[in-house]
């Protein structure tokens, strides 16, 4: 690949309204795209960088562009995992050229990967932090998905998840804190959850005081998000987290994402697959991971007032296999 050319660029697309979580709202995501060409083939990547990580899309554009010298000289997807360390930058640039040697193969990435085909998954639908009763409002709206994803971690939590369960009373509900709980919380929310048919929490405390999770009774299953990066991670989640949530900015993309799935769930970790707020060309890579997946969160197109021209298909939760011309 020694005529590689390497384009990587801001994009911004429109929020369905605004998308709301204990650390702010948004009403557009900002995202980069990667375009990896090869003579008259091309493959692309997205990823979505994030300032709890320290991330801005100015400082990941000029991470992805300081291996433009290497991608030329031959930097395959193997070399770029000891290149560049786990992030949004790694993880455009690994998705980029998975979907280039697939178009160039002729093949699927799933082969390539030695998958088994893909096949259709049910995913979450995300309910915003807001108030109990706009919150009621939303899930009965969504009431008739089979899986809901509620953001909490701010005072009135309690109200919140009972105004959901009033809106949706026979959806499965998971929620997240975003890191916005106290122990204190947990062990007081933790039997009403329960209760209510809340069937995990993501995320409860910060990861740097996640510590105290070891030393409770973890009543309400407990999955690692901000916790939980790549392989490196796992040892330091055993005794704190019943679950992980895999999501492909944090593993720094496809190659490593697979390795941790495998790892985490050999290590007795179930397994959720998540995502940043992006589009269908982000989705399309962690779609592959979501496969037998405990629980699936790649909803970021439905909440989008406007996604990619070549989209995922949702048939409600039901999220299609992507076509090879979004990616892969």
């Amino acid at each position: 690949m020694t005529g590689l050319s390497l384009c990587a660029v801001e994009e911004r697309f429109p929020v369905a309204g605004a998308f709301t979580i204990s650390r702010g709202s948004r009403t557009e995501i900002r995202v980069v795209a990667v375009a990896l060409r090869d003579g008259d083939v091309a493959g692309r990547g997205e990823c979505v960088p994030y300032a709890r990580y320290g991330e801005t899309a100015e400082g990941v554009i000029e991470t992805i562009r300081s291996v433009e010298a290497d991608l030329r000289n031959g930097l395959e997807r193997t070399g770029l995992q000891a290149l560049l360390p786990p992030g949004a930058a790694r993880n455009a640039l690994d998705c980029a050229l998975w979907d280039l040697q697939a178009k160039k193969a002729g093949k699927p990435v799933w082969q390539l990967a030695g998958l088994r085909p893909p096949m259709p998954v049910s995913t979450a639908y995300t309910l915003s932090l807001a108030a109990p009763e706009a919150m009621r409002k939303a899930a009965a709206k969504n009431a008739h998905r089979p899986l809901l994803k509620v953001k909490l971690g701010s005072d009135g939590d309690a109200e919140r998840i009972e105004a959901v369960r009033e809106g949706a009373p026979h959806s499965t509900l998971i929620v997240d804190a975003n890191e916005g709980w106290t122990v204190d919380q947990y062990l007081t929310f933790a039997p009403q959850f329960v209760r209510l048919g809340v069937a995990m929490v993501e995320q409860p405390l910060p990861a740097e005081a996640d510590q105290a999770l070891a030393e409770i009774e973890r009543l309400l299953p407990v999955c690692a998000d901000e916790s939980c990066h790549d392989r490196a991670s796992l040892g330091k989640l055993v005794g704190k987290y019943d679950a992980v949530n895999i999501k492909l900015d944090k593993t720094g993309g496809l190659t490593e994402a697979l390795l941790l799935r495998q790892e985490a769930a050999a290590a007795g970790f179930s397994i959720m697959v998540g995502c940043m707020l992006g589009t269908s060309l982000a989705m399309a890579p962690a779609f592959l991971v979501a496969q037998d997946a405990r629980y699936v969160d790649l909803d970021g197109p439905l909440l989008l007032a406007r996604d990619r021209e070549t989209s995922i298909h949702y048939d409600g939760s039901l999220m299609e296999p992507p076509s090879a011309s979004l990616w892969g």
